[in-house]
């Protein structure tokens, strides 16, 4: 008999060790699954052994810390090596997919592997726990009936501005909301970019450190993000993970 793959959503930023920090991010029962297991696929080990650290706060662990197994499935994991994670599920062995941020397989390169488990009949569970993606939906006031997610648009800002008019013209005919994410770095440039390639009646939304103390969620005109920025007011997303929204009007 197979072992179950549990998709365990992880915080959306730094979170202190402290008693109950994970109460309102994290459900208790996801906790309580999340200590029983001792072997975790994950982006990167270091990270989630801080994320299990938090788990042992209020929850023993089945083995102590460094016992755990911990795998590693990034971008730089070969489609070949994924067989061998799976492995010790085929034996009967549960086993929790951790993400860096967010909920697993969504924006993730857990992907591939949940796939794979499908392949191989091994039960597949996914865990309730917090999603940018549909935070930013949620408290953005665009369309949630529709939407799509695009990941990362093009560094070079022609293609970079093709694709936002392409993003635009599909939100219009669609009526549909548009979401992309950038890196933390680059999250200044790209509200110019969206900014500069949009009409002024679209409405942009974005999004930063969901969940977290720091949150900030804001939609508004293009023509209003235009003054904004040009009067220095440009929202405190520096190096802070960030949701960006369309919906062409």
């Amino acid at each position: 008999m197979t072992g179950t793959l549990y998709l365990i959503p992880n915080t959306l930023g730094p979170t202190d060790a402290v008693p109950g920090a994970l109460a309102h991010i994290i459900p208790e029962h996801v906790q309580a699954i999340t200590a029983r297991l001792d072997y975790f696929v994950a982006e990167h080990a270091k990270s989630a052994r801080g994320f299990l650290k938090l788990i042992a706060i209020g929850h023993p662990l089945a083995r102590p810390l460094q016992e755990i197994e911990i795998a590693e499935l990034n971008v730089n994991t070969p489609a070949a090596a994924l067989a061998g994670l799976l492995a010790p599920l085929l034996a009967g062995r549960d086993a929790g997919l951790v993400s860096e941020a967010g909920v697993p397989a969504v924006a993730d390169p857990g992907a591939d592997l949940v796939r794979l488990a499908h392949q191989h009949g091994i039960t597949v569970k996914p865990l309730v726990g917090p999603s940018s993606l549909l935070l930013a939906v949620m408290a953005s006031g665009l369309n949630g009936q529709s939407f799509a997610f695009n990941g990362y648009l093009p560094t070079d800002a022609a293609l970079r501005l093709k694709r936002i008019k392409e993003l635009e013209n599909r939100s219009r005919s669609d009526k549909q909301t548009q979401l992309l994410i950038e890196t933390p770095y680059r999250n200044g440039a790209m509200l110019e970019a969206l900014v500069g390639g949009c009409q002024q009646s679209t409405l942009l939304c974005v999004a930063t450190d969901l969940s977290l103390p720091s949150e900030s969620i804001r939609t508004l005109s293009g023509a209003k993000w235009k003054a904004l920025l040009a009067s220095g007011k440009a929202p405190d997303f520096h190096k802070k993970p960030t949701v960006f929204l369309l919906l062409a009007q």
